[in-house]
């Protein structure tokens, strides 16, 4: 299954999709009075759940069995929207990270985490950003549950989510990141993120290196998504945003061992503003949503023989 959001500021909507068929699973969801900007998927007690950042500066937490909003919004203190959040995992309490806009480049700009379970707050914000925090993703790097966010400071920063304490230095990400996933390359924990200048760069967590040089991504007017994933044993990373001139949104597969492109690129009618990498019947599919409205499949085994 396929979960996917609004895509612009009229469309109030959580979609789902069966993978298999393509068709889409029941009626769509109204999460939000207003567009929706940002989603991610979690678990509580068992149950599937979305949670969605709108344009109306609040949180949803969504049931996606019964389709129905479980509890109250929680609304972020003096923001204009919210922006970013992701889910993860704490001391084994489901947590979620969310930030907005302030509005206020001037300010050191905090970054919320909340109990996904209770809706309250689980301590002190993250502070330390001096602008709109755009992405955040949450991981594990040596045992300890890290959060990586990026914000159009120009810096993207790891944070200890016990301790809530930065870890190192602000990683300077070029023009700030656009999208930020964390994962494993070749068996080592990574941040891999596109930044505001186009570039795509893969980040060493434990040494807080930076592996290679930046990787020029080409997409027009720049990347807004990226997506880690395994496909023959290769790891590669997937980048979406504009297309070029001609053509309004792509995908590129990218080998992370020669940091070279896999294949040509998915072209699409519309910028590509998600992807994930699926399992769908024993294949391994990139998943997108476009500027359209529109989730597509594509087979990414032809992008790495």
């Amino acid at each position: 299954m396929a979960v996917s959001a609004g895509s612009g500021y009229d469309d109030t909507t959580l979609r789902m999709w069966d993978l298999t068929t393509g068709d889409p699973m029941g009626e769509p969801i109204v999460a939000h009075p207003v567009g929706i900007v940002t989603m991610a998927l979690g678990e509580v007690d068992g149950r599937l759940v979305a949670v969605t950042g709108g344009y109306d500066d609040a949180v949803r937490i969504w049931d996606l069995t019964t389709r129905e909003l479980i509890g109250e919004p929680i609304r972020l203190s003096n923001t204009e929207r919210v922006d970013a959040v992701a889910v993860g995992e704490v001391d084994g309490r489901a947590v979620f990270v969310a930030a907005g806009d302030w509005g206020n480049a001037g300010r050191r700009l905090p970054v919320h985490v909340w109990d996904l379970a209770t809706h309250e707050a689980f301590g002190e914000p993250l502070v330390g950003h001096t602008g709109l925090v755009f992405t955040v993703a949450l991981g594990e790097v040596n045992g300890r549950a890290v959060a990586v966010t990026g914000s159009v400071d120009g810096t993207t920063r790891m944070w200890d989510l016990a301790t809530r304490q930065p870890i190192g230095d602000p990683m300077i990400s070029g023009g700030g990141a656009g999208d930020v996933v964390l994962g494993q390359v070749d068996g080592r924990p990574a941040a891999v993120f596109v930044g505001r200048d186009e570039n795509l760069r893969v980040w060493d967590l434990s040494t807080r290196q930076l592996v290679g040089e930046p990787i020029p991504t080409g997409h027009a007017y720049g990347a807004r998504t990226v997506e880690l994933g395994e496909v023959n044993g290769r790891p590669v990373a997937l980048s979406g945003g504009g297309g070029d001139e001609d053509s309004g949104g792509a995908v590129q597969v990218w080998d992370l061992r020669t940091r070279k492109p896999l294949g040509e690129r998915m072209r699409y009618a519309n910028w590509v503003g998600d992807v994930v990498v699926e399992q769908v019947d024993g294949k391994v599919v990139a998943v997108t949503g476009d500027g359209d409205g529109d989730v597509r499949m594509r087979d990414l085994s032809a992008y790495t023989r």
